[in-house]
């Protein structure tokens, strides 16, 4: 099966945007739609290049935020993700197979809709890191928990992708960009600093 993913990649124009106190990211000024779905999803995409992270929202799980009280240990206790979602990440995974760069890590955040995302997606590849455990419901913790996520991608130093499964606040917190369910956004270095390359929508 051929994923359904659509190829966004930034133009020639780019603009600054501060995304945190301590740091800033180049940010896509105006995207071009490639048109890559399903009847053409196995061409490379010009974003996924080696030594580039693939920030990644959650697949589906209906709702927001989660219920009062829940449990990161407890998946029944939290939103998980709906069918739909689960073949989002199936599809998801898919793609990322058909790309010339492997994957060389997966990160998560300890909730349970992010590692089933990335378990679905990349089998056997998952290391849960807390630092990109959702904020929602407590964003006094966002900044220090934001220069923690920073820290740990700027040590990366990988060959091939670091995808990060993660949720939309810290997707934003890091990168300007509001992602849609299991979109992901595409981050390299350039000049010192992250900048955003590119997005791949479900």
């Amino acid at each position: 099966m051929r994923p359904a993913m659509r190829v966004l990649v930034n133009s020639k124009h780019r603009r600054r945007l501060a995304v945190a106190p301590s740091r800033r990211a180049l940010l896509l000024g105006f995207c071009v739609a490639l048109g890559v779905g399903m009847a053409g999803a196995e061409l490379p995409s010009p974003a996924l290049q080696a030594g580039r992270v693939v920030l990644v929202r959650h697949a589906q799980a209906p709702g927001v935020g989660d219920p009062a009280g829940f449990d990161l240990r407890d998946c029944r206790t939290q939103r998980n993700l709906s069918e739909e979602g689960r073949q989002q990440a199936l599809r998801m995974g898919e793609f990322f197979r058909q790309q010339r760069v492997p994957v060389d890590a997966v990160w998560s955040s300890q909730w349970c809709r992010t590692r089933e995302t990335a378990d679905l997606a990349f089998p056997g590849q998952r290391v849960d890191q807390a630092a990109f455990n959702s904020f929602f419901g407590e964003p006094d913790s966002a900044p220090v928990q934001t220069r923690e996520a920073w820290a740990l991608l700027d040590g990366w130093q990988g060959s091939g992708l670091l995808v990060v499964v993660t949720h939309q606040v810290n997707i934003t917190a890091l990168t300007g960009v509001v992602p849609a369910s299991a979109e992901a956004v595409v981050m390299a270095r350039q000049a010192g600093r992250w900048a955003v390359v590119g997005r791949l929508t479900p």
